[in-house]
């Protein structure tokens, strides 16, 4: 099976933005491809969503974590009590990863070594989520590092990349 990894924003979507993702996320799916994705919200959670409504055993989806589940849902939950996210969408990435690892162990992977969830670890992420993919499609809001980021490094393992860009005030 050929996997498709998808990167993206979590900040800022929009309408189109959603549509976008979804579109090329049931592409993927109903082609039999895989998806390979971050686990964050924003662009990951709409990916993870749209493949899981398409694909309910979840044979054609790899979430690669930062952390465990446990350290990550935690992270979220801290993030929305400073307000960097609210309580709803903690819950509902919490819900989404939980209901991921239970209908197919393999779906999940947890990287068990990383004990906090900062940029360096997201970046690691990012390079575990290319090198198990053999395409990267990004959607890159407001020109987002943390999708730059993954752009880089598919750019520099010789993966092709297709690019969305925006612009969301």
């Amino acid at each position: 099976m050929k996997w498709i990894g998808i990167s993206g924003s979590w900040r800022k979507i929009n309408e189109q933005v959603e549509s976008d993702v979804r579109r090329v996320v049931r592409d993927i799916i109903l082609s039999g491809e895989g998806i390979v994705s971050g686990g964050a919200l924003g662009v990951d959670y709409i990916a993870t969503d749209e493949a899981l409504r398409l694909n309910p055993s979840a044979t054609q989806i790899r979430v690669y974590l930062p952390t465990t589940l446990q350290i990550y849902s935690a992270h979220y939950r801290k993030r929305a009590t400073e307000g960097g996210i609210t309580k709803e969408q903690a819950e509902m990435l919490k819900s989404q990863l939980e209901k991921l690892a239970k209908t197919n162990k393999k779906a999940l992977i947890e990287n068990k070594e990383n004990q906090i969830v900062n940029t360096e670890t997201y970046y690691q992420r990012n390079m575990e989520v290319i090198r198990a993919s053999d395409e990267l499609v990004a959607f890159q809001v407001n020109k987002s590092e943390g999708t730059q980021d993954a752009i880089n490094k598919a750019e520099e393992r010789g993966i092709l990349v297709k690019k969305f860009q925006y612009t969301i005030n």
